[in-house]
Order: structure tokens, then sequence, then C-alpha cells
């Protein structure tokens, strides 16, 4: 329980229905379709729909997502996987013989094809309550009457600001007088607005066949991208078998590669070979095992992860006890390793939202354009931004990320959800680019292991190491600083904070859901 004497929340706490999400606007959205007698499919596309509005370094129809969805509160998790993919003229030779060396990280070659729209779109076919347009209406209205930018959104976008300034349409869109939109001003997106009510009205086809297809591509051969209608055509979104491991009692699920969930897998399991309980959660031996854990997992993601088969023998290898037994074994707890790689990936701007309804249909959702802003460009005609996941593609052949035709890139982007009994009893995810896999492991055991409530677990100080180097939030005690710094690591405080998330705990006994929204965002969960 919180000390009420320093700053923070307590978790929300309902019987019949909640949501948590990063942004107030769309925790609200999801809510009032809740209430309005949509389902938790309903609610999770209205609020990330309103997230590409009101959030657009983060997320857009320009982007990914990917879903863990649990039917009536089983332990039978859907999983869709709504990444898109790289143009089908896309191959390591064109790259190579023009001279790359690595995928530009912003550009019209840091653009893969945007599949969040077809993915909203066969979740609310296969298992939604509400029409497109129902589910988009609060987007639109946000888009034609303008939001009031928040604190970290501005935060975010002021980060971004000189990027946004180097393409005129990213500048008149997204910048006011070659400035970004601070904390407390209006935005309006019209041309969003309008590629919106056509998807509404139209469909997937609208975006993925019709003008809006058209017109995106356009724009980014206008740049030099080799994307074409074809590739837009072909976008669509595939159920796949969720990966699994068991922790605390709990089984953990997560979306399969190329996805990154499998990183956060492996280090539950390296974890497993320790007993985190009789240690301080605020300690420095409890961080540094979950450090060392992590550089292991990170380096066999960054070595074996791509897009790769469902049943994949490489998969079965990393998530086996003895792999991490093996790794367990190379953690010293009195000393930090040494010569391990850092992470390949990078920080990212991403939206996770959760909801559970009154028939206890529990959604973890998250959606994406990568880096802040995505790639930087944006189609004027439509007012999308474009995400740059194609900057994580490989130009190495021999790597299982390597760049080919019409193939996903590996995704920071994870949704998380926790089963127990047969029943779903937590959808979970941590925001973050790189950190995610960490931000998972960290939210569990300090839910699973030290006892801590959904908020709690979201407030608990972060580390993570990055460069070679630990970055840790101020909110680190200095003796478990001081502690890390004993064990070999190198300390600094973190330029950013670490990530952002939310949860929904259901306790199935008393029949009411607890909810946390992580303070390093805007958003908050509301329940009722």
């Amino acid at each position: 329980m919180r000390d009420f004497q320093f700053p923070g929340r307590s978790p929300v706490r309902a019987t019949r229905a909640m949501a948590a999400t990063s942004h107030p606007l769309s925790t609200l959205a999801a809510i009032e379709m809740l209430r309005g007698g949509g389902n938790a499919i309903d609610a999770a596309i209205s609020a990330a729909a309103v997230q590409a509005v009101v959030e657009p370094q983060s997320t857009g129809i320009g982007g990914d997502c990917f879903v863990l969805f649990c039917p009536a509160g089983s332990d039978r998790a859907v999983a869709l996987n709504g990444s898109g993919r790289a143009p089908r003229k896309a191959s390591l030779d064109w790259y190579r013989d023009r001279g790359f060396d690595n995928l530009p990280t912003y550009g019209p070659h840091a653009v893969s094809i945007p599949g969040a729209v077809d993915a909203w779109c066969r979740l609310l076919a296969d298992h939604g309550r509400r029409s497109l347009a129902e589910v988009l209406e609060p987007a639109i209205y946000y888009a034609e009457q303008g939001y009031v930018v928040h604190d970290r959104v501005a935060h975010d976008w002021k980060k971004a600001q000189a990027r946004l300034a180097q393409d005129p349409h990213a500048a008149e869109i997204l910048l006011s007088e070659r400035a970004a939109f601070e904390a407390g001003n209006l935005h309006r997106q019209p041309a969003l607005a309008r590629t919106l009510r056509l998807v509404a009205a139209g469909g997937r086809a609208v975006f993925y066949e019709g003008a809006v297809a058209e017109a995106i591509a356009a724009r980014l051969q206008e740049l030099g991208g080799l994307h074409e209608t074809a590739d837009f055509a072909a976008t669509a979104a595939d159920y796949v078998t969720p990966l699994t491991t068991d922790y605390g009692g709990h089984r953990i699920h997560q979306i399969p590669p190329n996805n990154q969930g499998l990183t956060a897998l492996s280090m539950l399991n390296i974890l497993s070979a320790f007993d985190l309980r009789r240690l301080d959660p605020l300690g420095a031996a409890r961080m540094h095992l979950e450090v060392e854990a992590g550089r292991l997992a990170y380096r066999d993601r960054d070595d074996h992860l791509g897009e790769l088969a469902e049943g994949s023998p490489m998969v079965r290898e990393l998530l086996s006890a003895a792999r991490a037994g093996t790794l367990a074994k190379a953690i010293d707890p009195a000393r930090a390793m040494t010569d391990l790689p850092a992470p390949a990936l990078a920080q990212s701007d991403t939206v996770y939202l959760c909801v559970v309804d009154e028939e206890r249909n529990a959604v973890s959702c998250i959606n994406s354009l990568y880096h802040s802003f995505g790639s930087a460009v944006i189609c004027p005609e439509t007012g999308v931004i474009l995400q740059n996941r194609g900057a994580s593609f490989r130009l190495d052949p021999a790597h299982p990320n390597a760049l080919a035709p019409g193939k996903r890139p590996l995704h920071t982007i994870m949704p998380g959800m926790a089963t127990r009994g047969g029943r779903a009893v937590m959808p979970f995810g941590v925001m973050g680019g790189d950190y995610q896999p960490f931000g998972h492991v960290h939210l569990l055991t300090n839910l699973l292991d030290f006892g801590m409530d959904v908020q709690e677990a979201l407030d608990c100080p972060r580390v993570f190491y990055r460069d070679g180097r630990l970055e840790a939030e101020r909110s680190l005690p200095q003796t478990a600083a001081a502690g890390l710094r004993e064990r070999g690591h190198e300390v600094i405080e973190a330029p950013e904070a670490h990530g952002g998330g939310q949860a929904i705990w259901i306790d199935w006994e008393q029949g009411t859901l607890t909810g946390g929204s992580d303070p390093r965002k805007d958003g908050m969960a509301i329940g009722y």
C-alpha cells in the first residue's frame, strides 16, 4: 500500500468494466463505448483510433498493431499480428547496389506498409459488436474539431521539431509557425479527419485499395520509395499462436516473432532460477539480476530473431529450460558480466492500452509508428503519418531479420497477457522500444514476487542497460545505485523516463477489477 504522504496515485477499482490507456481522451472513448453497449474489442479499437489523433508522435493509421484477446475471460489467448511488410520491390541487392550499409532511420526507405487499419477491421468483423463508423467516431471528432495537446505529448513533440521542419508537409500539419505544438495548444488535423471518414464509410478497401493507398504510394514514390499500391492491397493481419511461459504460478502470453515478446519470456525463465522474493524490490541485488538476465536475453534476440516460421526450432530452443539454465549459470549475483553487446534496436514512441468488459473479455492492444512521428514522412492529401518500422531490417543476408521483399521486420511493440487456472487475470503492457521486454519483466516481478498492486508496480523505479551503461531513473534510491556500481555497473541518470504502461488485474473471487496507468505518460485508468 502506498504512503499517502508521497506523490503518487491509487489504483482504480471497479466491478463491471475498465479501460487503461496512455491518454485521458482515449480512456474516455473506451469507457463510452463500453457503457454504450460495445465490448472490449470495440472499446480498444475506438481508444486506439483516438490515440492515432491525440498522440500523433506515437501512433497513427500509418503504423502497426499487435493484439492479445482472451474471450469471456478464458485462458485461450487469441493473438493477432497486425504488422506490415516491406514493399515487394525492396531487396537486399537494390540497397547494396546503391551503397547502403544500413536502412535509413527516416524517410521513404524506412517505411513499411501500415498494418493497423487492416487489423482493426479484422478484429471488429471477427469479435466486435459495433461498426467501424461507430468506433471511429470519437477519433474523427478530435481530428476535425481539435484536441488539447497534453504534457507528455508536447515533451515528445518538441524533441522531433527539427526533423519535422525538414519536410514541408510535416511542417504544415504538425508544426505551428515552424515550432512544435505546446501543452495547452489546440491541434486540428482536417486531412486526417477526411481520411478517417472515408475509412469509416468504406472500410478496409478504402485505405488499402482506393484513393488513400494511391495517395500514400504516390507520396513515397515521389521521395524515391519502392512502394506500390499492390503492396497496400496485399496487406493482411494474421492470427498467430501465442508463445507462453510459466512464472510465479501464472502463464504469461506473448506474440511470436517477428515480435520481441519472446525476449520477456526468456528473461522470466532465467530469473526463475533465483529467489527474488527474499530481495529488496528497490535494492541493488534485485536490479542487478534483472539487468543481467536482460542482457543475456537481448543478446539472443539480436542474434536470432526476425520473422520466424510458426513452430520454428529456434523459438523452442530459446525458450527451453536447458537454455534458461545455461544462461542463469552465467550470472554472478555479485558482479556484472563483461563484453556483452548492447541491444540493437532503439527507443520508440508507442501507445499501449488494455480493456476488460462486463463479460470479462480482456484485450491487450499496442499500436505504434516506431520512432517519434515515425519516418517523418506525411502524405498531405490524407494526413497520414507513416511509420519507420522498416528501419529495423538488417542488410546482412545471413541475419534472421534481413530485409526481403514482402517480409515483416522485427518489432519492439509487444502486448502481454497473464492467465491462471483457466482464466485471464491481467492484460498488461509496457511501452518504450528496446525497453519493453525489460519493462514487462519488471512489472510482472513487482506484482508476482513483491506483492505490489498494479499502480505500485507501474510506478516503481526503473533501470535499463544501454550502450554499456545502466540508465537509472532519478527515483531509484541512491543506495541501490551505489550497490550496482559496486557490482561493476556504470550507472548514469536516465536521460528520459523508461517507457510507460498500463495493466488491469481481474480478481475472479471478489468480482473486481483493479487498473493502473503509468505516471510517465498522460493517461489514466477508468472503471465503473
